[in-house]
């Protein structure tokens, strides 16, 4: 067990609050949460919402994983140019970042997207085959349904492993939230499932659709899947326990060593800890 997931004690025998919230949030969020079913339920989905707006890019990610393939696919249908279709397909992934990069905003979702483009482009060009632009994108799609899957029936939900950090609980979960980890589970085996129904219906479509009916498939499902596996995500952790912030409590410890340590030196006794707000 971590120094960032393990149980903390304070003197009085008592646990710290659980109820923090992620960055951003209003301080007592989550203790919100816990003492009243009304206006803290409001404010754990409100934190929620943010957190997966954090973690999957939002509007503008949508549109940077939907934007290159929807290129490729319209000029691919028009003209049947593999290379004009990839370098353009290519060339707008690059674009979003440099736009993402003037306006100082975070690149991770752009960079991915300019990545999996360009394993498409190289991939279809070795080969020849303008279908194989997709390709990488389906091995990368199928894997991750597995991993979701496999991590699940580890113990260890991927989705815990990709939100903790943004909800600043990191794996407390695992120990010491079994409601959020139960929550995790599920969204976990939420996402493998639709990720692997998507692969389901595109790799039969490789083998038999032709290279314009397959892409458009694949621009079609792009969104509806993804809206649903973060909806159902939003569903599941939003009926969940806050997540503990585990910084916080390093942050309240290290400040009473500090206290006591000052106490020690000044020969005077350190102040108790104080309880608890209701």
């Amino acid at each position: 067990m971590t120094s960032l997931d393990k149980p903390t004690t304070a003197q009085d025998g008592t646990r710290p609050d659980h109820g923090q919230a992620p960055q951003g949030a209003a301080p007592g969020a989550g203790a919100a949460a816990g003492a009243d079913g009304t206006d803290g339920g409001d404010s754990t989905k409100a934190l929620t919402e943010a957190a997966l707006f954090d973690a999957f890019g939002g509007l503008r990610g949508m549109v940077e994983t939907v934007l290159p393939g929807l290129l490729f696919v319209t000029i691919y249908t028009i003209n049947k140019d593999l290379h004009v279709s990839a370098l353009a397909a290519l060339g707008v992934s690059l674009l979003l970042v440099v736009f993402r990069l003037i306006r100082r905003d975070t690149v991770k979702h752009a960079f991915s997207g300019v990545f999996g483009v360009a394993f498409g482009v190289v991939f279809a060009m070795m080969t020849g085959n303008a279908k194989d632009f997709y390709l990488p994108g389906m091995l990368y799609t199928l894997g991750l349904g597995v991993a979701y899957i496999a991590t699940t029936l580890a113990g260890v939900p991927l989705i815990g492993l990709i939100l903790g950090p943004i909800f600043k609980e990191n794996l407390s979960w695992r120990t010491r939230n079994p409601g959020r980890k139960k929550a995790y589970a599920k969204a976990s085996y939420a996402w493998g499932l639709i990720l692997l129904g998507k692969c389901a219906i595109l790799f039969p479509l490789y083998w038999w659709a032709d290279t314009t009916q397959l892409g458009w498939v694949l621009v079609a499902l792009k969104i509806p899947p993804f809206l649903l596996a973060v909806y159902l995500t939003w569903i599941f952790l939003a009926k969940a326990p806050p997540p503990i912030d585990v910084f916080a409590e390093m942050e309240a410890e290290e400040q009473a060593e500090r206290e006591r340590a000052a106490a020690a030196a000044n020969g005077t006794p350190a102040a108790a800890p104080r309880e608890r707000e209701a």
